[in-house]
Order: structure tokens, then sequence, then C-alpha cells
């Protein structure tokens, strides 16, 4: 059985990184809102060696080697070596000198532990198989060591995301065949509390806790950026990416509709729309 996501590493290490690059305030901002908790309740032991699963740009690794302290490391890994370049710019540009981080597919590759402790911050649902990479994940950890990941819950409380969707699916009813790589299993894969346990248990973790957190989240600093945010990235943007002629066809109405249903989210501050989240934790 293959268990590389070699069609989901092609997409976030090009079109994916390209738009994640365009959108990077956005993201580290907005994203840092669930990040915050998962910090606060299960923060790393001072001095310890943890693993950031799908560190993306960095940000939260940085913050775990600022959380271990002097004698302590965080290492961020990705599937994507994009990501793992801009991750390690970020690091050396804010001075973070106890983050590393280093490029694997978590699912079958040698993860450098052993480690006191993994986090993930939506870094885990787009495995092809997650109890193969959540077991991979116990392997690197020290016996008892504990894991905390951040995940989506249901599409229709996170209508940051599920709003735009539901327009653009009204919009694109039938997708043409494409040959365009996908994300994967998509942010919403783990966002049932039953079938995630049974993950975790069948990969060897038990006291498994979840923890609900809702927050709204920035999604444009204006509501033309809140479009362009919804039309290239999220459920949304990757129907419109996969429509391919159709969605460029389609981009005025589309835009037109957007407009419609991200408006009412609109304050002084900028576009905010309702988020949540499982804070899940387990120990191995």
């Amino acid at each position: 059985m293959n268990l590389e996501n070699d069609e989901a590493t092609r997409a976030w290490n090009t079109v994916l990184f390209d738009k994640f690059v365009r959108f990077q305030y956005l993201l580290t901002t907005g994203l840092a809102r669930h990040s915050e908790l998962m910090l606060a309740r299960r923060p790393p032991p001072p001095g310890a060696r943890v693993l950031d699963i799908g560190c993306g740009f960095g940000d939260t690794t940085q913050l775990l080697a600022q959380a271990v302290g002097r004698g302590g490391e965080a290492v961020g890994v990705d599937v994507a070596q994009n990501f793992v370049d801009a991750a390690s710019r970020e690091a050396e540009k804010a001075g973070a000198s106890r983050a590393r981080f280093f490029r694997a597919d978590v699912q079958v590759d040698d993860l450098r532990g052993p480690y006191a402790a993994a986090y993930a911050r939506f870094g885990t649902m787009f495995f092809a198989s997650p109890v193969a990479a959540l077991r991979n994940v116990k392997r690197a950890l020290v016996p008892g060591g504990n894991l905390a990941i951040v995940v989506w819950r249901k599409r229709e409380d996170n209508a940051w995301l599920y709003a735009a969707e539901q327009r653009v699916r009204a919009l694109l009813p039938e997708i043409p065949a494409s040959d365009e790589p996908t994300c994967g299993p998509g942010p919403f894969s783990m966002s049932g509390a039953d079938l995630l346990s049974d993950q975790l248990l069948a990969a060897g973790f038990h006291e498994i806790a979840f923890e609900r957190h809702d927050v709204e989240i920035c999604i444009g600093r204006s509501l033309e950026e809140a479009i362009d945010f919804s039309m290239a990235l999220g459920p949304a943007g990757e129907l419109i990416r996969l429509a391919g002629a159709v969605g460029l066809e389609q981009a005025s109405s589309i835009s037109a509709a957007l407009r419609d249903a991200l408006a009412i989210y609109e304050g002084p501050k900028g576009v905010f729309a309702p988020s949540s989240t499982w804070l899940i934790s387990a120990r191995s």
C-alpha cells in the first residue's frame, strides 16, 4: 500500500503555497487565534524538544521555541519544501535560534525524534492515511509524550469557509474532471470527534480529550480582500481552481455572490467570520 501523499505534496508545494504566500498575513494572524488556546492549555515542558507537524510558515514553531526556552528546541516539519524554506527564512529573520525545520512526509518518513511533545495547528487534516501518520508521530515521541492538535470542527460552524463554499457550489454545481492536484482529504476531514478519537486510539494514543473553541477570525482587512481570499483558498477556492475555464467564466458572478455572502461579517476593523475548532490532547 502506497502511503505517500504525492498528489497533496505537489499541490502544497506549488499552487497552494503561492496562494498561502499571497495571504500569509491573514493566515498567520487569523489562525493564531486557535493556536493561542493550544499553547495555553498544553504548554511544552521547559527545556524540551518538541515537534510541530505541518508547520507551514513556522509561526507556531517559533512560539514553541520561545516556550521551551534555553536548552529546548522546536522542530517544524512540512511535506512541502517551499514551506520549509519559507519557515527557515522567517525564523532567521525573527532571530528564533531554537527553531529548526525539515521536509518530510509525516506518514512514512523518519521524524527525527525523540520528542517530549508534538503539536499541530491544522497540520493533520490532509493525510491520505491519518492512522499511519499518527502512528508515525507516536513512534517519534518519548513514552508518555503528549500530543496536542487543532482541527476544524464541522463546516456548518465555520462560516469563514462555508459561507463562500455554499455560494460557489450553487454557481459551479458540476466540476469538470481535472488533472490539477488537490490538497488531500480537505480541512474538515477530522471534524468528527468519534472518527478522530478512533483514529488516535488505532495509532496507539490514550487519554484523549476534546475541547471546543469558537472565535471570529479575520478573512480580510476589507470586503474586497475577503472576496479575493475566499476565491483563492479554502473549499471555495479549490472548487474554482478545479473548475478551470468554467471557473474563470463565472468569476464575476462568483465575486458578486461572495460580496453578498460576506458583507454581513464586515465591521470597522475588517471582515470577521465565525470559526470553530477542536483542541485535542492525547498521550503516547
